[in-house]
């Protein structure tokens, strides 16, 4: 893929095809080690061991409509080609977690993206689930949970045109912050 906030689409969507009710982005930038950490963590229905084990090759997916699952695989491999790591658990019953830690310095680092319209897009386009979006860059952190904002709006749904449109200003916003200025 050609940007890291679209490896976090699809293993956020993953997560929503688990029954997830609850699903954690977290991306934290060390800027000083030149590394960067994206983490997805869901609650739904996790994975066996042998399904784990699995899930990292390319031609194991458990979707009916085509033969072959390529986000783990590529996710796993855009870190690993930046000298850094990737790891998955899982428990049945409770829910999968997906880390992969990436060299920032290094030529073949993929850029993030638009990490603020992918978080935008699935809040919006998922509103019966929870997400929280943690952003950190050194020791300055942004947290966005949907729970706090629906307890906040009330009635007022996720998806409306005008919360949609505030809720990527409000990312893009307090982003921009903590990298001291604009992105």
């Amino acid at each position: 893929m050609r940007e890291l906030s679209l490896n976090i689409l699809d293993i956020a969507q993953n997560s929503i095809s688990a029954n997830a009710s609850l699903i954690t982005v977290e991306v934290a930038e060390n800027t000083v080690e030149n590394t960067l950490l994206i983490g997805i963590y869901d609650n739904g229905k996790g994975m066996s061991e042998e399904q784990v084990k699995s899930v990292i090759d390319p031609f194991f997916t458990t979707r009916t409509t085509r033969k072959v699952g390529m986000g783990i695989p590529l996710f796993k491999m855009a870190a690993e080609q930046t000298g850094g790591s990737f790891e998955i658990k899982s428990e049945l019953g409770v829910g999968t977690e997906v880390r992969a830690f990436f060299k920032t310095d290094s030529v073949d680092f993929t850029p993030l993206g638009d990490v603020a319209s992918t978080i935008q897009m699935l809040i919006t386009m998922n509103t019966d689930r929870d997400f929280v979006y943690k952003f950190k860059v050194n020791e300055k952190e942004f947290v966005c949970d949907t729970r706090e904002i629906k307890e906040i709006l009330g009635d007022v749904p996720l998806d409306a045109y005008e919360v949609s449109q505030w809720l990527k200003d409000y990312i893009v916003e307090n982003s921009n912050e903590i990298y001291g200025g604009a992105l």
